[in-house]
């Protein structure tokens, strides 16, 4: 599966969760029914996974969680907040650069149309 296949599930999976249950809740809420949504699919999902970091000599165990991994292609950042900030964006980029993922998504649920929460995030894809 493409990561590009990938997305289009994972986008239509927020959609229908945002359909049903509307924005305003918390990010954990959408989060393991996002996790749920996608396992039940058949895809393989790994949620709040530590990625390491190193430095130099220096290897830390847990740099990072990602909120959810699909498929180990494509990584998940969720948020239930009033406005994305300029942050957000670069922060996925950089677990994208960190991990060598091309494909993530920045979902945030707080939007009255959840087209608009959706940003894609590319790596050398």
């Amino acid at each position: 599966m493409t990561e590009n296949e990938i997305s289009n599930i994972t986008v239509d999976t927020a959609y229908q969760i945002h359909y049903t249950l509307g924005p305003g809740l918390l990010e954990t809420v959408y989060e393991e029914i996002m996790y749920y949504e996608l396992r039940k699919l058949g895809l393989n999902v790994e949620r709040q996974k530590g990625i390491p970091i190193i430095w130099n000599e220096l290897k830390m165990e847990i740099g990072f969680r990602a909120d959810l991994i699909v498929e180990s292609k494509v990584i998940v950042e969720l948020k239930s907040v009033e406005k994305i900030a300029p942050v957000h964006p670069k922060q996925l980029l950089t677990y994208l650069k960190v991990t060598g993922i091309k494909l993530g998504l920045l979902i945030n649920f707080n939007e009255p149309f959840i087209k608009n929460g959706i940003t894609r995030i590319v790596n050398n894809l």
